[in-house]
């Protein structure tokens, strides 16, 4: 079995990353930030900077309590290593939905675009997320096309 290299090593705990998430594991997303508390932030699309680990993954928790399902198709995945730090940008093409309104049913299913960088750091662990910011991408609407001058 060969080495994977650290390109190969930052995707793979990308994707373990969103993986965490699907699964609503806070455990194994905690595991995946970086330990120190003063070092890391977060940017939830719509939401202010988030610092320190404690407030972090108190957001992460808050979504998880609050987000019956979620499903992310990462693309445009770009991964680039330079020394103990790595940059990964994608595009989350995301599948979220609530609560049931009655006992038993998945809730309204809604589909959303989001942009991401994700930072993270090598530790004597692994590669660690020192920062996640995910961005809303704004598509037009019909009645933003409809109002487009025409030529």
């Amino acid at each position: 079995m060969t080495a994977r290299t650290d390109v190969e090593q930052v995707e793979l705990a990308n994707t373990t990353f969103y993986e965490a998430m699907e699964r609503g594991d806070l455990d194994a997303l905690t595991a995946l930030w970086l330990a120190d508390e003063d070092g890391i932030s977060c940017v939830h699309p719509g939401w202010p900077v988030l610092s320190g680990r404690a407030e972090v993954l108190r957001s992460y928790a808050l979504i998880m309590a609050n987000t019956e399902y979620i499903q992310f198709f990462l693309t445009d995945v770009a991964v680039s290593v330079s020394g103990d730090t790595a940059l990964v940008t994608c595009t989350e093409n995301i599948l979220s939905g609530g609560p049931a309104e009655e006992s038993g049913e998945l809730g309204p299913l809604v589909g959303q675009l989001v942009v991401a960088t994700n930072v993270f750091r090598r530790t004597d662990d692994g590669w660690r997320v020192w920062s996640h910011h995910g961005s809303p991408v704004l598509t037009e609407t019909d009645e933003e096309e409809d109002e487009e001058p025409s030529s």
